[in-house]
C-alpha cells in the first residue's frame, strides 16, 4: 500500500512538470522535439539509476554488443523518451491536419481486415517511440480507443494527462480496476489498446521467453481475447527520422480454447513480436524498466 502523498508534494511536482512542458511547448513542433532530445541527454546523467539499470539490461539481452555499443543504445533510448516529451507537449493543441504530417500509418489494411470480420479489436503495444500517439490516431481512421492505464499517482499530473489523451475521443480505463466494462467493449466490436512489455508481479502473468530469459508478463490480453474472441493486433510507433511511423502488423492467430497452455502460448506470441521490434529499434525501447525483476522461484534477483 503506498504511502498518502501530500498536497505540497503534488502541487510542488504538478508545477515543476507544467514548467518543463510549458517551456518545451513553447516552441514550433519539430524545435520542441530537439529540444525534448537534448533535456533526455541531460536526464540520462541526472539519473544514474536508471541507466544503470539499462546497462545491465542490455548485458543481459544482448551480450554479444560491445561497451560502446551499449552505451549508443542508452542514449538513444534518453533521446527517444526526449524527443516523446517534445511531441507530447504538442498534444494539448496540436490539429489532427499536423498530427497527420508528423505521423505515418503503415498496415492499415490490416486493421481493414479484422475490422471487417465484426468483432473486437485488442492492440497491443510497447513502450517504443512515442506511444502516446494511439491516444490521437484512432480518430485520423475513423476508430474510438480504449486504453487501459495505470493512473499517475499525483492526481493533479493525472488529470492533466487524461485531459491531453482522451481530448480526440480516447476513453482511458484504471488498469488496476479491470472489471466486465472491458468484455462489453469487445464484445461489442469496440477497440481495446494495452502496453504488454512492462515486467508484472507473478499473479495475472506467466513467464514467457524475451530475449532467451524467463520474464513475467501480463496474460490479460489472450485471457481477455479467448473470452471475448477479438482480433488481436500488434502496432508500435517508432521514429523513422523525420516522421513518427505506426506499424498495424498482420493480427496474432490463435486456437480459441481456453486452456492455461494456450494463454501462454498467446503470451509468448505477443511476447516474441515485442522483441522483433526491440531488436530492429534497440535504441527506442525502455531499457531503464527493470523488466526482469520478477524472477521464478529458486532464481537470484539479475539486479
Amino acid at each position: 500500500m503506498p504511502k498518502p502523498r501530500s498536497k505540497l508534494r503534488n502541487w510542488l511536482e504538478y508545477i515543476v512538470f507544467r514548467i518543463v512542458i510549458g517551456f518545451i511547448g513553447l516552441f514550433p513542433l519539430k524545435i520542441s522535439m530537439k529540444i525534448g532530445e537534448s533535456f533526455g541527454k541531460i536526464c540520462m546523467k541526472a539519473f544514474p539509476r536508471l541507466r544503470k539499470t539499462a546497462f545491465r539490461n542490455l548485458e543481459l539481452a544482448l551480450p554479444k554488443l560491445s561497451r560502446q555499443e551499449h552505451e549508443k543504445i542508452v542514449e538513444g533510448v534518453f533521446r527517444s523518451l526526449g524527443r516523446h516529451l517534445g511531441f507530447v507537449s504538442h498534444f494539448g493543441k496540436i490539429s489532427l491536419e499536423e498530427f497527420s504530417k508528423m505521423v505515418e500509418l503503415k498496415g492499415l489494411e490490416n486493421l481493414e481486415k479484422s475490422r471487417n470480420k465484426g468483432c473486437g479489436i485488442l492492440f497491443f503495444t510497447g513502450h517504443f517511440g512515442s506511444w502516446e500517439i494511439f491516444n490521437i490516431l484512432p480518430s485520423t481512421v475513423g476508430l474510438q480507443l480504449n486504453i487501459l492505464v495505470r493512473r499517475i499517482d499525483n492526481p493533479l499530473i493525472e488529470n492533466y494527462v487524461d485531459k491531453i489523451r482522451t481530448r480526440f475521443g480516447t476513453v482511458t480505463i484504471d488498469k488496476r480496476k479491470i472489471n466486465k466494462q472491458l468484455f462489453q467493449i469487445l464484445e461489442s466490436g469496440g477497440c481495446l489498446g494495452i502496453l504488454a512489455d512492462l515486467n508484472v508481479q507473478e499473479r495475472g502473468s506467466v513467464f514467457v521467453d524475451f530475449f532467451g530469459i524467463p520474464a513475467s508478463t501480463t496474460t490479460s490480453i489472450a485471457k481477455i481475447a479467448l473470452k471475448t474472441k477479438a482480433s488481436i493486433l500488434p502496432a508500435f510507433v517508432v521514429w523513422e527520422g523525420r516522421k513518427y511511423v505506426v506499424y498495424i502488423e498482420p493480427e496474432v492467430v490463435y486456437d480459441a480454447v481456453e486452456s492455461e497452455e494456450n494463454i501462454r502460448q498467446i503470451t509468448q506470441e505477443i511476447t516474441a513480436k515485442i522483441e522483433e521490434y526491440v531488436r530492429k529499434y534497440p535504441d527506442q525501447w525502455l531499457w531503464i524498466h527493470k523488466r526482469w525483476n520478477t524472477r521464478p522461484k529458486g532464481e537470484p534477483n539479475l539486479y
